[in-house]
């Protein structure tokens, strides 16, 4: 469904390997918490982040996302998504937005 590749948006990038219709489940986001800020730190809370430690900490921002987080730490595509198409989230989108 996705592969590990060089982005245009920032070093590596998490790109569809298929097309992926809207409202699919990409993926499961598998890490550890923390409340140290660092590279591919998802901020929870405030107070609380999570260290990614798979593949979707390659996820890079765009001001217009085809996917997004939700609380339960689940990827799914906001839109379809392109075979080839790099898979991309807004940062300062609130969780369940």
């Amino acid at each position: 469904m996705y592969k590990v590749a060089n982005s245009a948006i920032h070093g590596k990038g998490l790109f569809a390997t298929t097309r992926i219709k809207k409202g699919t489940l990409i993926g499961n986001v598998k890490g550890k918490k923390t409340k140290r800020n660092g590279d591919y730190v998802l901020w929870i809370s405030d107070k609380q982040g999570f260290l990614v430690q798979n593949e979707m900490k390659y996820i890079n921002h765009s001001s217009k996302p085809n996917a997004a987080y939700y609380d339960d730490l689940t990827v799914v595509a906001l839109k379809n998504i392109k075979a080839g198409e790099e898979i991309t989230h807004h940062y300062q989108t609130d969780f369940d937005e």
